[in-house]
């Protein structure tokens, strides 16, 4: 997570949507960068709402925009399963590896997903607060240059964003009933991607 203190901007960290590329590019730009322990670097809204909020608005920033990026359901599952493939997980239980793509959507569909499977969801990450805390802006992962456009509008000219934190390359293969049942059990996640238009052009 960043904060933009003079741009009133937090960039929420939802993982496996390129922000650390942003936070290692734009870092030095921002008042505050969260990297550690991770439940405060990738802080969904709510734990926002609970740690940081109070915070800025004693110090006089009540309206702090939230910005947050998010991927198309499946390519976000296809690089959680790609990431879990690396070697310093083998022998874990969060280890893809040996496992099918179609085995690791399905486990990613169960109310209890096993541990390689419990990636979270991208739609309860930035669910909105009954007080009224919400997302501001939403910006597609697949459209970096409506996002680059809206920080260089807020923050500046910026600096190249490098590629980081880059799952390893794997073909990924899902049966059309798989696929059926992952768009069913995670429908909100990809009514919410439906829903952000493309700002890039």
């Amino acid at each position: 997570m960043m904060v933009f203190w003079n741009a009133r901007l937090v960039l929420l960290s939802v993982p496996k949507t390129g922000t650390h590329a942003y936070t290692q590019a734009l870092g030095p730009l921002a008042s505050m960068v969260v990297t550690d322990p991770p439940e405060l670097k990738h802080a969904p809204v709510y734990r926002y709402n609970r740690f940081f909020r109070p915070m800025f608005e004693k110090m006089g920033a009540p309206d702090m925009e939230l910005v947050a990026v998010i991927r198309e359901p499946l390519d976000w599952l296809g690089s959680w399963y790609r990431y879990r493939q690396r070697p310093a997980l083998q022998g874990r239980a969060t280890s893809t590896r040996g496992l099918s793509f179609d085995a690791f959507l399905t486990a990613a569909c169960e109310d209890t997903p096993s541990a390689f499977a419990n990636v979270g969801n991208q739609a309860k990450f930035v669910e909105a607060r009954p007080n009224g805390t919400v997302v501001t802006h939403f910006f597609r992962y697949e459209d970096q240059a409506g996002l680059r456009a809206f920080l260089t509008d807020r923050l500046g000219d910026l600096p190249e964003i490098p590629n980081a934190n880059v799952s390893p390359r794997l073909s990924l293969e899902a049966s059309p009933e798989v696929k059926v049942r992952v768009r069913k059990a995670r429908a909100a996640e990809f009514a919410l991607w439906e829903s952000i238009p493309v700002r890039g052009g």
